[in-house]
């Protein structure tokens, strides 16, 4: 990975592109990374998006009511036991 500053991305451009394409290159401004990334011209237009399936996590885990209602059950059993600990 190449890193490089603002300045010299603007100084020499066309070697950055270059660079990229076999290689990812890394553009400091400051605090903030930009990152260059090629794309051939096929896939310039589009951007790849990934979608997953639920696998069986996904089924057996709580709804939001569901684990609302069992946080406050766990809540007020706590509460319940330290009632009695500070009478």
């Amino acid at each position: 990975m190449t890193v490089i500053s603002s300045g010299e991305f603007i100084a020499n451009q066309q070697k950055y592109f270059d660079i990229a394409e076999r290689e990812k290159v890394c553009i400091k401004r400051g605090n903030n990374m930009f990152h260059l990334v090629y794309a051939s011209a096929g896939e310039a237009n589009s951007r790849e998006r990934v979608y997953y399936e639920p696998d069986e996590d996904f089924y057996r885990s709580l709804s939001a009511e569901e684990f609302r209602g069992r946080l406050i059950e766990v809540v007020n059993k706590i509460d319940k036991k330290y009632a009695k600990q500070c009478k």
